[in-house]
């Protein structure tokens, strides 16, 4: 017996056929799953059903029943049929019941066969039970369920191995690319500064940072020319390559970071001491630190942006039923 999951019941039947080694028409199977397209690709089902091969003993007792009825079938009808064929009729029917029977009862009583002490790996996951082949999760020992698990695990690790490098790499070439067209752009420019550095942050973010003599003054008063500087790389990335930006000038994002993580000492105090704060109106990148920052400190908690009438932005911190 044999489980098989598809896409449609006629490519169950095929592949159980494929594994069973026999067609379509010799296959005894059970629907456990039908099909299902679902609502725009949500709720998809494959087909699921359980098949086995027909034993010998089936195709014997019908064999021998579509003989003797061949044979019962070609007399007359019953109404010209003298007295003794019907008693030969009955007889052949209670012949046939009988020999039923007969093949049931050798065949419950012939021995199982003996299992191999060292299954090959064409049967690692699949055992012999009566003649029939069952998948091993229908009758394997505690050990063979570790066995096959951690064989599973060691598939999805390796799986989610390779598809880590492989986003690495991905990363990787995207980095290098940035790079060296953001370095080709600003040796046109006057300031005088080193190699633009482009790594990778996380699997979403790019940083990229700015060092040298003159690399202050992309900061400009009040980070104007940061903000600037910062939207124009980040459209240009996220619209590209769908990736996060992280920029840092002549440390400026360390400071900011720090003297936000300063500010928030007090917004948490009243948060813990009341439940809920908001803060002061934050500016440009401080914003999107300070929100990163309450998010991480306060997960069960609604964390969220708001604006005043002037477009001037701030956070709020309250319960999920409060906002």
């Amino acid at each position: 017996m044999i489980k098989i999951e598809a896409v449609s019941l006629e490519e169950a039947y095929l592949q159980a056929s494929f594994e069973l080694k026999c067609s379509v028409t010799k296959l005894q199977t059970e629907v456990i799953q039908y099909p299902s397209k679902g609502i725009l690709g949500v709720f998809k089902k494959n087909a699921i059903i359980v098949a086995t091969k027909k034993t010998d003993e089936d195709n014997t007792i019908k064999e021998y029943i579509n003989q003797e009825l061949k044979e019962v079938q070609s007399k007359p009808a019953a109404t010209s049929i003298p007295v003794k064929e019907k008693k030969e009729i009955t007889q052949r029917v209670e012949n046939i019941i009988k020999k039923v029977a007969s093949i049931k009862k050798e065949k419950k009583e012939s021995p199982e066969p003996k299992q191999e002490k060292e299954p090959s790996k064409k049967n690692k996951f699949f055992t012999m039970l009566n003649d029939t082949i069952m998948p091993a999760s229908f009758v394997s020992t505690q050990d063979e369920e570790e066995i096959i698990n951690k064989e599973h695990e060691e598939i999805v690790s390796k799986k989610e191995s390779s598809y880590k490098e492989e986003l690495d790499n991905d990363l990787t070439d995207v980095a290098k690319t940035i790079k060296e067209e953001i370095n080709t752009l600003f040796k046109l420019s006057c300031f005088d500064i080193d190699e633009i550095n482009v790594s990778i942050y996380d699997e979403n973010t790019l940083f990229i940072e700015f060092k040298g003599e003159d690399s202050a003054l992309l900061i400009g008063k009040e980070g104007y020319r940061y903000k600037a500087l910062s939207y124009m790389l980040f459209n240009w990335i996220n619209s590209k390559y769908q990736l996060q930006l992280r920029l840092e000038i002549a440390e400026f994002l360390k400071n900011q970071e720090e003297s936000i993580s300063r500010y928030l000492v007090s917004v948490c105090e009243s948060v813990d001491k009341d439940g809920r704060a908001q803060t002061k109106i934050l500016d440009g990148v401080l914003v999107q630190i300070a929100l990163k920052e309450l998010r991480d400190t306060y997960p069960d908690k609604y964390v969220a942006i708001r604006s005043t009438r002037d477009g001037l932005k701030y956070i709020i911190i309250n319960d999920y039923h409060s906002n």
